[in-house]
């Protein structure tokens, strides 16, 4: 290893994190195999920055880990006292934006949301529930998107566009008054050329987009984040026909 390679180092809590140039803070804890709780970011995909639960702080200056260039000697904190506490209130505001109802969905069990929140401690509300009146749309013959859950991440949207080539998602509005879209004139899921073969149909982390016909085809107690906490699981898609505790899992 060269002098240089050598100096391609920074400490997250205490801990010495090898990286190459261009690799940001979470590219290089996630392949070092240190967990930084995270929802709108993904391998592979280019970074984002919109959920901001991946706030760390870097050289005394919050910031979100997957955005972040890493750098030589920089001191990276990430599991202290008041950083996990910016993430619990940003866990709960996505929470009471929404209407997430944990026991009657679907994606319990797999969803990212509600396994970075157990991760991070987020077992209480904190602000009123707002309740917003979202639509469903069950004009799809193969999926069924639910507005109620979806956290703007914006992770069908990248995947559409930059991994499929298609543009069926996008958001529109500012602030609070953003939502997700459909790219087509009834702005309907059904009246576009969304598939299941779409990278699109499977990075959605809450229950947003859901596969017809395939309701608790796996039993809970054996979905993916049941099996393995998310800190371990990290963003690897567990294939429902493999059995219980056969998903590939981070170091």
């Amino acid at each position: 290893m060269s002098n240089e390679q050598q100096r391609s180092t920074f400490t997250l809590d205490g801990r010495r994190i090898a990286f190459t140039p261009g690799q940001t803070i979470m590219d290089a804890a996630l392949a070092a195999g240190v967990y930084i709780p995270h929802l709108c970011h993904k391998p592979g995909f280019a970074p984002h920055g919109s959920c901001r639960v991946c706030v760390v702080r870097a050289d005394d200056r919050e910031v979100s880990a997957c955005t972040a260039p890493a750098a030589t000697d920089m001191r990276v904190e990430s599991e202290v006292a008041d950083i996990r506490a910016l993430r619990v209130a940003v866990l709960q505001m996505l929470f009471a934006e929404g209407n997430h109802v944990c026991p009657a969905c679907e994606a319990s069990g797999n969803c990212t949301l509600q396994a970075v929140a157990y991760h991070c401690g987020m077992l209480t509300p904190r602000f009123p529930q707002r309740f917003p009146r979202r639509a469903v749309d069950a004009s799809h013959p193969d999926f069924i998107l639910d507005h109620n859950r979806c956290i703007l991440c914006e992770l069908c949207v990248r995947a559409s566009r930059d991994h499929d080539g298609k543009r069926v998602f996008a958001v529109s509005g500012r602030g609070i008054a953003s939502k997700l879209i459909v790219d087509a004139p009834s702005g309907r899921l059904g009246d576009t050329d969304f598939s299941a073969d779409d990278a699109a149909a499977h990075v959605c982390p809450v229950g947003a987009i859901l596969r017809r016909d395939e309701a608790f085809r796996v039993p809970i107690g054996r979905r993916r984040f049941d099996v393995a906490p998310v800190s371990r699981v990290g963003d690897v898609q567990t294939d429902p026909d493999v059995p219980a505790g056969a998903a590939e899992v981070l170091p």
